[in-house]
Order: C-alpha cells, then structure tokens, then sequence
C-alpha cells in the first residue's frame, strides 16, 4: 500500500569511499541534506556520511586529506524500494537516524527521510480532503 517508492527523493546526490570529506560537506551544503550515501565502485551501498559524522573534523580540521572513508557510518539500515512505509516508520521511531537509504536490486535508488514521510502523511490528507470536498 504505502511503498517506499512513493515517499522516497531519488536519485540522490552519493559519494564514493575516496571522495574528499570537505567535497562531500560541500555537496551537503549545496544540496541542503543532512547526510549522503555512499557508495563502493560497483554502485552498490557502502554506509552513509552525516552531519554528525563530520562534526568530528573541528578537533581535526588542519587534516586536508581525509577522504569520506575516514568517517562514513558502515553500519546502515536499508530498505527495498517496494518495502511498506510503515516498516521504515517504525524503524525511525525505534533509532535515532533521520534517513534511510533505499535500494532497488542492490544499488541505491533513493532515500526516505523523517521529513520525507512527514510530506507523504500531509499529502495524504491534502488528497483526502480535497475528494471529500
């Protein structure tokens, strides 16, 4: 009913394990997310890099080398394009992380957010609202 597909930004901006981490930080800011997957050289999902991961860099900023690997959260949760968004739903209420990446045959094929679903609900009951009325 309510898939992963339907509420998920695709095609997100990613990184690769070798990418700078200030060149990563940029493409956050520029692109106005809070964190960005990342991906190994055959697309497929490598952890993500946050905001909170590279609050790390004010005790080492003088370190212009580091790449996103230095950093990057390995451990992540992901979802199917086709899973429900209720399962993604329950898995933010029960962690702290605002995003999941979503995969379709084992390549990223978009992200879902907290704000994400939080749109879809609204949506949800803008569509209601206008049918009934």
């Amino acid at each position: 009913m309510f898939k992963a597909s339907s509420a998920m930004t695709r095609n997100p901006v990613v990184v690769n394990r070798g990418t700078g981490v200030y060149e990563a930080i940029s493409l956050m800011i520029d692109n106005e997310v809070a964190g960005l997957p990342v991906v190994n050289a055959d697309g497929t999902v490598a952890g993500i890099i946050t905001e909170r991961d590279v609050l790390k860099l004010l005790y080492d900023a003088e370190d212009q080398q580091k790449t996103v690997e230095h950093f990057l959260t390995e451990d992540v949760v992901t979802f199917d394009e086709d899973d429900s968004l209720i399962d993604i739903t329950e898995c933010f209420l029960a962690n702290p992380f605002r995003r999941v990446i979503i995969t379709s045959g084992g390549r990223i094929s978009g992200v879902v957010s907290r704000r994400d679903i939080i749109q879809y609900i609204l949506n949800l009951r803008q569509k209601k609202l206008v049918d009934a009325g």
